[in-house]
């Protein structure tokens, strides 16, 4: 007995004597601030959502921004892949286990399932949620903040602030933006802003006070004192969202600009939580554009530094949350035509994303009915690096095979005909899907050299990561339904 006594002793000394070591060791700096002992009510939250966005999407950028080196192989760091809590998060809605984003979004958003398409409305079409960005508004009279790289009306930013059965209600949609009260809209334009003989949703929101602008120094320049604001891209791409991160130029304004920005004016005593959208990550992907997809992932990074900041000087009172609402593409790093072999430094060669590229491609067709192959081919030189078998490149892979020339002429034959005489056949729907099929076939022939293979234009089922940072941020580990984010903002901030 005595024997045993002094060995329990003996345990009991080391250990008081290795534990106040190990509370002095210097914790990493991504480490959440906030004890886990203590209670968490963070009054500052983002929540940022990349459209499409799982773990192969992010993984891309990753291996594009990392060491390609053979034999020294090395990851990219991104600021919210080093976030400490890390978690996963399925996606299916009440209809479909590959869902849309109006109905995740309405997950993240409200905490409950409804149908693909539906926002804001329980399954039976009918019940009204109340959105996390709504409670904080009227229960602690937080400043709102909804910022999207795509329209304001979209999907996912609409779920933060309407209820309507079909996502398509652009209007009714506008309407609703128009009277939340939400402090800060940022991005793109609005769909449909105009229906029929009614007023333009423009002119309804400078009624409700806010200060309409797409004035980039404007914009800029603002301060606490302007108000409710709705800051719009000066140029707009693509059915009126920013222009991809790989097309803008020094007069536009990038999604961390907006995202500062909007930091600007939301900051109060009371609080702000802001959802941050990159929309086009999910477009490009339903493209198949993985270049054009890993620099909106980067530049959605680069958004996320600019909240991270303020939480680093805010540390026990802010909470940020990333993740996707769904993936889409059913992208892979690993291609049947390249083997276990990868070669991201390829993608480096496309200097545009696949809608610039259409812009280009359209524009020298309507200038000349006799736009030949070989002429398209001196643009995808100079656009993608491809060049046709029997020529020099930089590197040996960008020279096109046989079989791979003989893809891109034939899509070059289906582009040239007007969009009513194109084939429609099963085929043709998995060639090209609804894009050019010039572009679309230009993109898949650079992604597979790569080593990237995709199974769909559309979504697809995968679960997708989250990761936190901040007072409340280990909440989100582990692995849990995506109606769960809502309920553990809601807990965390104090809803009731």
């Amino acid at each position: 007995m005595k024997k045993h006594v002094i060995a329990v002793l003996v345990l009991l000394f080391a250990l008081l004597t290795v534990l106040p070591a190990q509370a002095n060791v210097e914790q990493p700096a991504m480490s959440t601030p906030v004890s886990q002992t203590q209670a968490a009510e963070p009054k500052y939250v983002f929540m940022f959502i990349g459209d499409g966005m799982s773990h192969v999407q992010i993984n891309a950028a990753q291996v594009l921004k990392g060491n390609k080196e053979k034999g020294n192989l090395s990851l990219g760091k991104l600021t919210f892949t080093q976030f400490p809590a890390v978690g996963l998060q399925t996606t299916y809605d009440a209809t479909s286990f590959c869902p849309d984003s109006a109905s995740t979004a309405t997950s993240l958003s409200s905490g409950f399932k409804t149908h693909s398409g539906v926002i804001g409305l329980g399954i039976d079409k009918q019940q009204v949620g109340k959105t996390i960005a709504e409670q904080v508004k009227q229960q602690k009279d937080w400043k709102v903040g909804i910022v999207s790289t795509v329209t304001l009306n979209h999907a996912t930013p609409a779920a933060y602030y309407a209820h309507v059965p079909s996502r398509n209600s652009y209007y009714d949609i506008g309407l609703q933006m128009a009277d939340s009260g939400f402090d800060y809209f940022a991005g793109g334009a609005i769909s449909k802003a105009e229906d029929g003989g009614n007023k333009s949703i423009y002119t309804i929101l400078e009624e409700k006070g806010y200060l309409v602008t797409d004035s980039a120094q404007e914009i800029l320049s603002l301060n606490a004192a302007a108000g409710k604001v709705y800051a719009q891209s000066p140029r707009l791409q693509d059915s009126g969202s920013m222009p991809y991160a790989m097309d803008m130029d020094a007069d536009d304004l990038s999604l961390a600009q907006l995202v500062g920005k909007g930091i600007e004016l939301l900051d109060n005593e009371n609080g702000f939580f802001m959802m941050v959208e990159s929309g086009k990550i999910d477009w490009a992907c339903h493209a198949n554009d993985a270049a054009a997809e890993i620099n909106d992932l980067l530049a959605f990074d680069a958004a996320i530094d600019e909240a991270l900041a303020f939480a680093q000087a805010h540390p026990q009172e802010t909470l940020i949350v990333v993740t996707g609402d769904h993936e889409t593409g059913g992208m892979t790093i690993g291609y049947a035509g390249t083997g276990y072999n990868t070669a991201f430094d390829i993608l480096e060669n496309q200097k545009l994303s696949y809608v610039a590229f259409d812009e280009k491609f359209n524009a020298r067709l309507k200038a000349d009915s006799l736009f030949s192959f070989s002429e398209a081919l001196d643009l995808v030189a100079s656009d993608f690096g491809l060049v046709a078998p029997g020529k020099t490149a930089s590197n040996k892979a960008l020279v096109l095979s046989d079989l791979e020339y003989a893809k891109l002429e034939q899509a070059f034959t289906q582009a040239k005909l007007p969009s009513s005489q194109r084939s429609v056949d099963d085929q043709y729907k998995l060639l090209y899907g609804g894009y050019n099929p010039f572009s679309i076939t230009l993109t898949h022939i650079l992604n597979n050299k790569a080593g990237i293979g995709w199974t769909s234009y559309a979504h697809t089922g995968t679960p997708v990561s989250v990761y936190a940072y901040g007072s409340g941020s280990e909440r989100f580990s582990g692995s849990y339904d995506n109606t769960e984010i809502y309920h553990k903002l809601a807990d965390l901030v104090g809803l009731v």
